[in-house]
């Protein structure tokens, strides 16, 4: 049986971590199957810890595990392969395999930029890792395993896709690997930050996005029972408070999202919820958006992403423009706290669409509003159309917050400034609503959120340097963030 280390990448760009820490859910899925085969796995979550490479590098020594495994999306890539460049280095007959959405797509670059990587696990991973150790373990071809990329004699091979997993509640997260004290959300301080899945997969086609790639747009979820058992496990045994759902689309089967909250109503956990869903399903659910709130959701993030219907379907985002503010006030009647991105740098961008982008995004009204940078996944839909305006080639700026594209009536540095000046603007109107809400859990939330957007967030030193802003704001920012700090509200 092998010594498994699986290893979150050290990567920091002030965005994910800017709410909070939570657990990588696809490593406790992982760890729980290859615990099923005799296996001892150790959880590493270096990004969450915010360990340095010399300290990475010191605990992986430290526990000498015979194969180490790390995951990618195409800003983390660079620094997964750091970790497995330095892993063979240090112990050169371990096995070294990586898997994420980067390298399914980008197998072949990956293998050949990155040579001291064994196999690439392409799509979900749970039942393929379990046989990628089987075969090293026994000296067995890698060609046998179904779902897995590899080079062999300077050649890459790829194997056919496995099927996805039919039924997702046969699966047995190793929750107890986690080390929990390191999650929490930085909006409620002190709180254990949980993550669930209730399902998997995207049936919807963004042109921006990959997910629907990456799961051939199929869609499936699990039983409402189950879900909410393993809610109320984590509840009890680990102390968990807040969750963050992690699904890709959540609510897409309104019976079985509806009976989800039925029963999390009955159970009355006290847990609190964080979700991402689709304007139009907030629109269907209109009727029943006070059960959201009663089970427990507090915060509801819409994509958005553009204002315009005309830019709405170029990302084929299969919405209609009207349908994101009525979303949005929805959302506002049953008191939950709203969240929504726009995103900006096509290269058709100017200051004039930027600006009309900032006056929809005020118009809406969301409670906090992201300014994202389009970001050119190579295994995106759009990427062959974006590709010859792509100034950028480190994948570690692939973030939503560095420019990668450049607007043909913009440099990359006045596109940037641009959005700091989206940020600056929003919440310049946005903070003095802040002091005067009724609702004190809002009240309360806007504050906290603030803080962690000042310590945490890629704004840290540019919120309060984004040009001339009206001291009166300077004023409240600062006092709300006093505030916070002594945690009243």
């Amino acid at each position: 049986m092998a010594r498994i280390m699986l290893v979150t990448p050290d990567y920091h760009c002030g965005v994910v971590e800017s709410a909070g820490r939570w657990p990588h859910l696809g490593f406790v899925y992982l760890a729980g199957e290859l615990r099923k085969k005799g296996h001892e796995v150790r959880i590493y979550d270096a990004m969450a810890k915010n360990h340095s490479f010399s300290q990475i590098m010191d605990n992986i020594m430290k526990y000498n595990p015979d194969v180490v495994g790390t995951t990618a999306y195409t800003a983390t890539m660079p620094a997964a392969a750091d970790i497995l460049r330095a892993v063979k280095q240090w112990k050169p007959g371990c096995l070294s395999v990586i898997g994420g959405i980067h390298p399914t797509f980008c197998y072949e670059e990956v293998l050949r930029d990155y040579p001291f990587i064994n196999v690439i696990v392409r799509f979900e991973g749970e039942y393929t890792l379990p046989e990628v150790i089987t075969a090293w373990e026994s000296g067995s071809e890698f060609s046998g395993v179904s779902g897995i990329a590899f080079a062999r004699d300077g050649e890459v091979v790829c194997t056919p896709v496995r099927e996805y997993t039919g039924d997702l509640d046969t699966l047995s997260p190793a929750w107890d690997l986690l080390e929990w004290e390191d999650y929490t959300f930085f909006v409620y301080p002190g709180s254990r930050l949980g993550i669930i899945s209730t399902s998997r997969g995207c049936i919807h086609d963004c042109a921006f996005c990959s997910q629907h790639r990456f799961w051939s747009r199929t869609w499936r979820g699990r039983k409402p029972q189950n879900v909410v058992a393993e809610i109320a496990y984590l509840v009890r045994e680990y102390n968990v408070g807040i969750f963050f759902i992690a699904d890709e689309y959540p609510t897409r089967d309104r019976q079985r999202w509806e009976k989800i909250l039925d029963l999390l109503i009955e159970k009355d956990l006290g847990a609190s919820f964080l979700l991402e869903t689709r304007v139009d399903d907030i629109v269907r659910d209109e009727d029943i958006i006070d059960k959201y709130r009663k089970a427990g959701i507090i915060h509801i993030y819409v994509g958005i992403e553009a204002a315009s219907q005309q830019t709405l379907d170029l990302f084929r985002k299969g919405i209609a423009a009207d349908d994101s503010r009525r979303a949005l006030d929805i959302i506002h009647s049953a008191g939950i706290v709203s969240e929504t991105s726009f995103i900006l740098g096509t290269p058709g961008e100017t200051p004039e669409s930027i600006a009309r982008t900032l006056e929809s995004a005020r118009l809406y009204n969301p409670d906090f509003a992201h300014f994202l940078l389009l970001a050119p996944w190579p295994y995106a839909d759009m990427y062959p159309e974006l590709a010859p305006f792509i100034f950028q080639k480190d994948y570690s700026r692939y973030n939503l917050v560095e420019p990668v594209i450049k607007p043909e009536a913009m440099t990359g540095d006045e596109l940037f400034t641009e959005v700091l000046n989206c940020y600056r603007k929003f919440y310049m109107t946005k903070i003095p609503e802040w002091v005067n809400l009724k609702n004190s859990f809002k009240r309360k939330y806007a504050i906290q959120s603030m803080k962690a957007i000042m310590e945490n967030s890629f704004l840290k030193e540019h919120i309060l340097k984004l040009g001339t802003m009206p001291k009166s704001v300077e004023k409240i920012i600062k006092g709300l963030y006093s505030e916070a700090r002594e945690g009243t509200g």
